[in-house]
């Protein structure tokens, strides 16, 4: 029989009797884990087939040796990451790839609200972004052909500084870092630099791996940006590379089309969108630690909303006075609000 003949009956037999040339084994993984939970691992032997050793992997990284097979996981960051098993067995070896979603290790605080003070706000400003800096308001408007920066006065509403967009941009999200407002438009995959006193630009930038622009906001350190999805991404101020990301999860679920976001002491508020409601984010690890409902704040508004655009989409932090501010799309009033646990 020639070779080409024992190739063929090779082939065959894979196809149709079931024989293989490698061992099998089955990688034994949790789906889901809290993160308070330890991670347990192994590889099951079939077939047959004798296992002489197993090396685990979690993104890439050898697992400790201490203790292989259990992991500590209370330091990851939440959403999904890949396992790997190498197994070793009779002189040759092979790679088991799983996926892991880890969660919140318990259910987000739920909170209620007070209003403080409500002042007067643009109703034909669709909001998407909003900063309180040095004693104003700052904002990004969205709609192309009606996209703009603005700085406005707190206690009147009034338009203190304008500069519009060009009409090719959505505009989207803002945030000021170092005496510059940065702002990100929607879907052109391009943000831009300005320089905060006088709003001329400064730069623009391009996004990386994010797939829109929509919220944006800052650390000490970093920028911060939502794209619609349950990422956060983190950003290098001067170059505006997108360094790492973070998941938004609970103890059971993600958060998806988180929007406009503001960072306060350690969290990121974040607003869903088309929800008026906003989930508090721990910036370290992704879990969401509370949820507020602001359905009836919205409705204070008493704006017809025949398109349901009309929603929850400012938020913005005095850090100084310890002051939070929330107002919408076409809202007319910017509201000064308390949370309180229920």
């Amino acid at each position: 029989m020639s070779y080409r003949v024992l190739s063929i009956a090779w082939v065959a037999c894979l196809l149709f009797t079931g024989c293989k040339e490698d061992a099998e084994f089955k990688f034994n993984s949790p789906k889901k884990l809290k993160i308070d939970s330890p991670l347990s691992l192994s590889v099951t032997e079939t077939n047959g087939n004798v296992i002489d050793s197993v090396v685990f992997y979690l993104d890439g990284l050898k697992t400790s040796t201490k203790n292989p097979n259990t992991l500590d996981i209370s330091k990851k960051t939440l959403g999904k990451h890949t396992l790997s098993a190498v197994v070793y067995h009779e002189g040759k070896s092979k790679r088991l790839n799983n996926s892991i979603y880890f969660l919140a290790d318990k259910a987000p605080i739920l909170y209620n609200y007070e209003i403080v003070n409500t002042y007067p706000h643009d109703p034909k400003a669709f909001t998407q972004g909003f900063e309180f800096h040095n004693g104003h308001l700052y904002e990004s408007t969205g709609q192309k052909g009606q996209s703009s920066i603005r700085k406005t006065a707190l206690k009147t509403g009034k338009v203190l500084q304008k500069k519009s967009l060009d009409a090719a941009y959505f505009g989207e999200g803002i945030t000021i870092f170092d005496e510059k407002i940065y702002q990100l438009t929607w879907q052109s995959k391009k943000g831009f630099v300005y320089d905060l006193e006088s709003f001329q630009r400064l730069d623009s930038f391009a996004y990386g791996k994010s797939i829109e622009g929509w919220g944006l906001t800052h650390n000490a350190t970093e920028l911060i940006k939502s794209d619609g999805t349950e990422r956060l991404w983190f950003l290098d101020p001067k170059t505006q590379k997108e360094t790492h990301y973070i998941e938004a999860y609970t103890n059971k679920r993600k958060a998806e089309r988180l929007n406009e976001i503001e960072y306060i002491q350690g969290k990121i508020y974040a607003n869903i969108w088309q929800k008026n409601t906003i989930v508090l984010i721990d910036a370290n690890n992704g879990a969401i630690e509370g949820v507020v409902n602001l359905n009836s704040l919205a409705k204070k508004v008493n704006k017809a909303d025949p398109t349901g655009d009309y929603v929850l989409n400012g938020i913005a932090y005095d850090s100084k006075n310890d002051r939070l501010f929330v107002t919408g799309k076409n809202w007319s009033h910017t509201f000064e609000i308390r949370l309180l646990k229920k």
